[in-house]
């Protein structure tokens, strides 16, 4: 199994025991840096909201069923009181523990079923090659990306395309049909719920003159495992799933926990979406 595969089966089968990120983590094999990006790869959410949402789900089935003890259903989520309970309820499914348990049932509810896994990860995965990179500085506009709102990514490309030219201090200005011709997406500042600072950017000299409308990063100099992305952007999760999920688990390196990105070269074609481009994940031994 790989590491999404084994969270899945430590989640579903100890749903109603105490769980934390690390003992995720630890079943899977890798750290809690990797699992937060394996899990969100391969199922589209981040691994702590999963398994918030399935014992919120076991939970309103209970209360459909005329459970009448609430709070022991909230300790059984790993909710320390009735009130949290009841606001993790109300915010997974706009309805209080009391009223689904009136309701007798669960249709209304949009409940979190558990996961099959499916075979979402490439056939082949080419081996990537090894670069140890500089350090260097990127910017450009940048959003708060969750597995949620991840559709925000192509619109956030947009608005670079349109701003990039107010970006100043850009290192190797070329231009090709009036772009810059290599361009960066960054994913730094991930948190454990699976959040990250996604930044469309260029690299630039320094960031003395930057408007403030900008977000900025240093990526630090850093050994990466460089993968080709060959196929149109629109299916870059599967590659991203693979080399998570299969390449990285059996390499024999970890991931670094530091930024990782996607170069854009002058290959690739913004408007059509092809060309292809790179992934740069970063590695150690």
């Amino acid at each position: 199994m790989n590491p999404a595969q084994r969270a899945l089966w430590y989640i579903e089968s100890h749903l109603a025991e105490p769980m934390t990120l690390d003992d995720i983590a630890a079943v899977s094999g890798v750290s809690r840096f990797h699992i937060v990006r394996a899990f969100a790869a391969a199922t589209g959410l981040p691994v702590i909201r999963y398994v918030r949402a399935r014992r919120l789900t076991e939970a309103a089935r209970s209360l459909a069923n005329g459970a009448p003890d609430i709070l022991s259903l909230a300790l059984e989520a790993d909710y320390g009181s009735h009130e949290a309970f009841t606001r993790a309820f109300r915010d997974q499914f706009g309805a209080t523990p009391e009223a689904v348990r009136a309701a007798t049932c669960v249709s209304h509810l949009k409940l979190q079923e558990p996961i099959l896994m499916d075979s979402t990860m490439l056939d082949h995965l080419a081996p990537p090659r090894f670069e140890t990179a500089k350090a260097f500085l990127v910017a450009g506009p940048a959003e708060r990306i969750s597995c949620d709102n991840g559709a925000m990514i192509p619109g956030l490309w947009r608005r670079f395309h349109q701003e990039v030219a107010d970006i100043p201090a850009r290192v190797g200005q070329g231009r090709d049909r009036g772009r810059d011709q290599v361009a960066y997406g960054v994913c730094c500042n991930g948190d454990d719920a699976g959040n990250f600072d996604y930044i469309a950017g260029v690299e630039v000299a320094d960031f003395s003159d930057l408007p403030r409308r900008f977000a900025r990063i240093r990526i630090p100099g850093q050994r990466y495992a460089v993968f080709t992305h060959a196929d149109h952007i629109a299916s870059v999760r599967r590659t991203v799933n693979t080399i998570w999920n299969q390449w990285l688990p059996a390499s024999g390196l970890e991931a670094a926990d530091a930024p990782n990105f996607e170069r854009y070269g002058e290959a690739f074609d913004p408007v059509t979406g092809n060309g292809g481009f790179e992934i740069w994940v970063p590695v150690r031994e």
